[in-house]
């Protein structure tokens, strides 16, 4: 248990970044989407769930983890 502790405090940025992605992606598709069908990242809630935490935790990582590394 401890090691997984471990690991969720070394990589907050991710985790945080993907779930706040994978919320924002469900979220536009479910208001914006496409109708159609035709679209391949927005036509699929799960499509859209994925693509957001993908770049939520890439994101994330970027601003959070580089702020930490400047100023040590």
């Amino acid at each position: 248990m401890n090691k997984i502790i471990e690991l969720a405090k070394q990589y907050w940025a991710y985790l945080t970044g993907g779930i706040a992605g994978g919320i924002g992606g469900y979220l536009y598709w479910y208001y914006i989407g496409c109708s159609t069908g035709a679209c391949p990242i927005t036509s699929s809630p799960v499509m859209s769930t994925i693509w957001g935490m993908l770049f939520g935790g890439l994101l994330f990582s970027m601003i959070f983890i580089n702020k930490n590394n400047k100023t040590n």
